[in-house]
């Protein structure tokens, strides 16, 4: 057929006419074969898209986008003049050899753009899923696209300098280890991605606290060379994925999931107001209810930090904020300079951070406010006041 048409055009043109300008028409010809292919199969995929469109099911339409229609349309005259091109003038013709050149390199690249827009389609999809959203898959992804983009430019440096697209690769080979130099944070980075999401290590929407890094707060992207963590103060901190394999971070997520999170906070008691409790004492804590529920034997020794430590463990127990299936407890630690530590252990059925935190504070309220009632006292140092007001008392 190309034969034909070729002796066609010279037998009407005349023998006179220039083999250039025949040329010229030749390529004018296929130009415009080429175009018409490209709106023909436009209108074919338009069909298509609408037929997706109508589907029953999702995923079609998540994958075959109106971008990824276009890019396949974009591919069909380049097709069509590397296909021509041969039959018109010859496997070998001078003329139109960079031409053919450039059409194979267009394809390629052509080809290498439709499957990188296909994977970031598909990337968007499994973020849309709700099962499959949380998982740290984009640098996996990103990986993926990195491997058909460096075969796309192995194939386009084998079009541009007449090998073979082995023969680069053995050439390449000799430089792995410059290579290897050049992409140690993303060879890093993917293995560090597929431990993270292979272990179930991290997840977007976590909550992780990475005190070398200063980050404190969710993730919001996990990526083939960084981690984004957006900190409470909406800073962004960026993390190498490698550093959270090396090293360790904490992941405050089976914490939320759990549904109960820990308080372990302690008072310090000053150690000169712990002693035996006498009867007036006594009596004036049951006449408040303090002392409901307790069993009381010996009054006479009876210490106030043991009755304090007795009566915050029944608060805690009848909270109803608190886990009472987990456990809690009030327990004394060693004695410091700064006073008698007198440790709360327990869990809240909160996990909410603003609502964790009011609950919290109500509770230590109650208990600071209840100590003086026990006839004990908050250890503090002093302050520029209570020197003050000592001064102030002896007259000096």
């Amino acid at each position: 057929m190309f034969t034909a048409l070729r002796t066609f055009l010279t037998d009407n043109l005349g023998q006179s006419t220039s083999p250039f300008l025949v040329e010229v028409l030749l390529l004018i010809f296929i130009a415009i074969i080429s175009a018409a292919s490209y709106y023909l199969v436009k209108h074919l995929l338009s069909f298509l898209e609408k037929f997706v469109l109508r589907s029953p099911t999702n995923w079609d339409d998540d994958l075959f986008t109106p971008r990824f229609m276009r890019a396949v349309s974009q591919l069909a005259p380049a097709l069509i003049v590397n296909w021509m091109l041969p039959g018109f003038f010859g496997e070998n013709a001078s003329s139109v050899f960079w031409l053919r050149s450039l059409t194979s390199l267009y394809i390629v690249w052509a080809g290498i753009f439709i499957i990188v827009i296909f994977i970031d389609n598909l990337y968007e999809a499994l973020l849309r899923r709700p099962k499959l959203k949380a998982y740290a898959i984009k640098g996996i992804f990103q990986t993926v696209k990195l491997v058909f983009i460096s075969i796309g430019i192995i194939i386009g440096l084998s079009i541009l300098v007449g090998r073979t697209p082995v023969a680069i690769i053995t050439a390449l080979g000799a430089s792995a280890a410059v290579l290897m130099l050049v992409f140690k944070d993303t060879i890093l980075g993917l293995v560090a991605s597929v431990q993270l999401t292979a272990n179930k290590m991290l997840e977007r929407g976590d909550w992780i606290e990475v005190e070398k890094h200063g980050a404190n707060g969710e993730v919001v992207d996990v990526s083939l060379t960084t981690v984004k963590v957006r900190n409470w103060d909406n800073s962004v901190t960026t993390i190498p994925p490698y550093a959270l394999v090396s090293e360790s971070f904490r992941n405050y997520n089976p914490m939320q999931m759990s549904g109960a999170r820990r308080i372990s906070r302690s008072i310090y008691i000053d150690a000169n107001s712990v002693g035996f409790c006498n009867e007036q004492q006594l009596a004036d804590l049951k006449a408040e209810g303090w002392l409901d529920g307790m069993d009381i034997d010996d009054a006479a020794r009876i210490v106030n930090l043991g009755l304090l430590r007795r009566y915050l463990e029944s608060y805690i127990a009848k909270h109803p904020a608190v886990r009472t299936d987990h456990i809690h407890m009030v327990r004394q630690l060693n004695p410091t300079p700064s006073g008698l530590p007198l440790e709360l252990y327990f869990f809240l059925a909160e996990t909410r951070w603003k609502e964790y935190e009011l609950l919290q504070s109500e509770i230590f309220d109650h208990v600071y406010a209840i100590v003086r009632r026990f006839g004990l006292t908050i250890y503090q140092h002093p302050s520029g006041t209570d020197m003050l007001s000592l001064s102030r008392s002896t007259g000096r």
